[in-house]
């Protein structure tokens, strides 16, 4: 078996469709405390908005979808990373966002966790 050197250095950005893109930039930034990164027009009348935490590389585009697919209601399969997982549970779930009742503790390897679902649907996971 030979191997290849891979090419790609990082994951740069991940798309989640959604089909409000304000509804979607205040639930990230003003909720989530995200940085709105990018937001310019695209395409025939679309934008193109990436978010992401503090000073996090990879970003979240919330991006139209493309012609006739749905969005919401996804498995995103992105983990976020918090050094408070309680606090910022207690936080999110004051603010009314949708979580899980409670921060799931299954014991080493896996860390602590809980998912959260942006308005749409879309589930994120925490990690502690």
């Amino acid at each position: 078996m030979t191997s290849t050197k891979t090419r790609v250095n990082k994951i740069n950005t991940v798309v989640i469709p959604v089909s409000d893109q304000d509804a979607a930039i205040a639930f990230y930034v003003e909720t989530l405390g995200f940085q709105k990164r990018t937001d310019i027009p695209f395409g025939n009348g679309y934008r193109w908005v990436e978010v992401a935490p503090g000073d996090a590389e990879t970003t979240i585009a919330l991006a139209p979808p493309p012609e006739g697919r749905p969005t919401g209601n996804r498995e995103t399969g992105i983990g976020l990373q918090t050094d408070d997982i309680d606090a910022y549970h207690a936080e999110l779930k004051a603010a009314g966002v949708d979580v899980d009742a409670e921060v799931s503790r299954v014991g080493d390897p896996v860390p602590p966790l809980f998912w959260l679902r942006d308005p749409e649907g879309n589930s994120l996971m925490v990690v502690g």
